[in-house]
């Protein structure tokens, strides 16, 4: 890793990281609330700097960490930060994460480094959930209708995709709903694209294993 601190530099670049594998590719505008340690002492470890490292899609271990900001600006990516308070239960380093582009694409995440360069997301877009990066997983934006995950999981044993978690959070009863699938591979494109045309599916991503 680049930076001084696991939790601080390196688990503040995998949750950018992760961001960005959600989001299909860098932002054009990220607002960054740090909230706790990450707002506390985050600046001198870095944790800015490396957020906007893994929202650009570089790793712990790339060298231009330290230059991040300016490198961003030059990426086309708009940077805000500020100072959150998300409550004494959220572990200390926390960041929130809302990100925009041109074409009207919105991801809002909230994620932990919660040690030695392991990261948690536990809300994305306003659901509660728990996705680590330790697997590759499939994230699923739908309706909640009956027989939706039967589809999906159909799907994955045709092509004997082995499951690993399953974990869905929905509005309410029929709503917007939030399905993120832990695997033991990372599907094929072929595959995703056939769960994409399956009956109110809104957005999937396939996000690979955090290394």
């Amino acid at each position: 890793m680049v930076g001084p601190s696991s939790s601080h530099t390196a688990g503040a670049v995998r949750i950018g990281l992760l961001a960005n594998f959600l989001f299909d590719g860098t932002p054009s505008a990220a607002k960054i609330g740090l909230h706790g340690s990450f707002a506390a002492t985050g600046k001198g470890h870095a944790t800015d700097r490396a957020i906007v490292a893994g929202l650009l899609g570089w790793r712990p271990t790339d060298e231009r960490l330290k230059d991040a900001l300016a490198l961003a600006e030059q990426a086309g990516l708009k940077v805000e930060f500020e100072t959150i308070d998300l409550g004494e239960s959220t572990h200390p380093n926390t960041a929130r994460l809302e990100l925009t582009d041109a074409a009207g694409e919105k991801l809002d995440m909230v994620a932990a480094s919660i040690g030695g360069g392991s990261v948690e997301i536990t809300q994305l877009d306003g659901f509660i959930t728990l996705l680590t990066g330790s697997l590759e997983a499939l994230v699923i934006w739908h309706q909640d209708r009956p027989g939706f995950l039967a589809h999906i999981t159909a799907v994955l044993a045709c092509v004997a995709t082995n499951i690993a978690t399953i974990r869905t959070a929905r509005r309410y009863r029929g709503a917007d709903a939030l399905t993120v699938i832990e695997l033991d591979a990372v599907p094929q494109s072929e595959v995703a694209a056939l769960l994409r045309k399956i009956d109110h599916v809104k957005k999937i991503r396939v996000l690979p294993r955090l290394v």
